[in-house]
């Protein structure tokens, strides 16, 4: 069996939930590729009653041929095939009822549920009739439904507006990976790198289980980049239409915005998304970037300028899939080596620069760790300068603001007179631009592998390290 990786978080909430005294009605989503399946399986699969698995693109006919499949692996034995959803949540309850109250949960799990949602496929009332004329009066019935469409999920089971309008027990939103996960998964499948190795996997691919699972330890990164996105059959090659057509059901509008927002790796606002969208927006982009943000594609957070509102705050790309994806796989058709080759050019560089400064900021709870102010009410943003953008500002209780400059390097960080300079200047624009004359204002580094020691370096009260990124909290 494979070794359980993480969510440890995840993993207590569902045995909780499990145990229980009571009906349970737990939904679980997250992306593709993010180990859904897999967490419930390694779970629970040796205790389901009964469970059956939704179709990518499959019409009627195929939905309930895999329900079929699931009825003659369990010994479901109804007198007539059902013919839509009502009949066959009808035999699946008849199948249940002898299970309940025999001592342990009676436990249903339903995967990749929006799959079954064919047009006209009246599942979701069939679904809300099933567990509020039957489940919830149960005392001991745990169903659990999944999806990767996460939008779908949320629309339709979790805010429902219909029969299942709050009847959802329990929602799990399981994230990609963290940094640390993602290093110890890729140890628990024998890739024995360094840590900036480890870090540059993380870059390229995020904490996607599905995609760090893809790295073979016998080869180098580099290697691995090129066979799994440069070579002609490359498997990470065509997964980005893959990737959103699962997610949602018109995708182009959304890959439309991720295009926009891969191109400003400093994120944008809503009317800046808007503008270069142009006639395209149509007034549903509001509720795709929430789409996207549920989807774990996008983050949105707050910014401190004059010009823009607090509820108007910054949207930044943070699926670094989709990141490198767009900016080096659709630029290149006929170089298997592509990455090998450009190893130490400039574009890279700037590249591992600027993803960087994406990693630390997925990784503000490690940041704060290290400052010992994880217990400390600190509250976190951006902020736009009249010369510059600070893309991470810590605001803490105890009167003292951070200004992060976050650096990526191969070997120790060196500060210099012009970056000192630089930085000094920074903390007195943004002290005099946000009229923060009542907090202490202090800069701190956020580097691969440390400052090297100099006569500026003396001066950083504190400097973050890639190790402190790899901390699992």
């Amino acid at each position: 069996m494979e070794e359980f990786i993480g969510r440890k978080y995840e993993k207590d909430l569902l045995k909780q939930y499990i145990n229980s005294s009571k009906s349970e009605f737990i939904a679980v989503y997250g992306r593709r590729r993010v180990g859904k399946t897999f967490l419930i399986d390694q779970l629970l699969r040796k205790d389901f009653a009964f469970s059956f698995t939704g179709i990518v693109d499959g019409k009627k006919e195929a939905q309930f041929q895999a329900l079929k499949d699931a009825f003659d692996f369990y010994g479901v034995k109804p007198e007539k095939a059902p013919q839509n959803w009502m009949e066959a949540f009808t035999e699946i309850r008849k199948f249940l009822q002898p299970k309940i109250n025999s001592g342990k949960p009676c436990i249903m799990f339903i995967d990749e549920l929006p799959c079954l949602d064919y047009k006209g496929s009246g599942l979701i009332e069939a679904l809300g009739y099933f567990w509020n004329s039957w489940g919830a009066k149960q005392s001991d019935f745990k169903l659990i439904v999944c999806g990767s469409a996460t939008s779908w999920m949320i629309k339709n089971i979790i805010d429902s507006k219909g029969g299942l309008h709050n009847r959802i027990t329990h929602e799990i939103h399981l994230h990609p990976f963290c940094l640390g996960e993602a290093k110890q998964y890729l140890i628990s499948q024998n890739v024995n790198w360094d840590d900036l190795s480890y870090l540059q996997a993380y870059m390229i691919l995020g904490g996607i289980p599905y995609y760090l699972g893809l790295l073979n330890g016998k080869f180098s990164l580099a290697q691995n980049i090129d066979m799994l996105f440069f070579s002609q059959n490359g498997e990470l090659r065509r997964e980005f239409d893959r990737l959103f057509k699962t997610l949602f059901s018109s995708s182009e509008p959304y890959i439309e915005i991720i295009k926009i927002l891969a191109k400003n790796s400093s994120g944008m606002t809503r009317d800046e998304i808007s503008k270069k969208l142009g006639k395209k927006d149509n007034g549903h982009l509001s509720e795709r970037l929430e789409d996207l943000k549920n989807c774990d594609f996008l983050r949105f957070y707050n910014v401190k300028v004059n010009k823009i509102s607090p509820k108007n705050g910054i949207y930044q790309l943070t699926d670094f899939y989709s990141a490198f994806y767009l900016k080096f796989v659709t630029k290149n058709s006929v170089d298997d080596r592509f990455w090998t080759n450009r190893l130490m050019s400039s574009e890279i560089n700037v590249w591992s620069g600027l993803t960087f400064e994406k990693v630390a900021l997925t990784h503000i709870n490690q940041i704060k760790r290290k400052l010992h102010i994880d217990y400390m009410a600190c509250e976190y943003y951006s902020c736009r300068l009249s010369d510059a953008q600070i893309d991470l500002v810590l605001e803490r209780a105890d009167r003292i603001i951070n200004i992060c400059e976050i650096k990526y390097s191969s070997d120790k960080y060196l500060i210099d007179k012009a970056e000192y300079e630089k930085v000094m200047h920074r903390v007195e624009a943004f002290r005099r631009e946000t009229k923060s004359d009542k907090f202490a204002v202090q800069p701190i580094f956020v580097t691969t592998k440390g400052l090297a020691e100099g006569m500026y370096s003396k001066s950083i009260v504190f400097d973050v390290t890639l190790e402190d990124l790899f901390e699992v909290i």
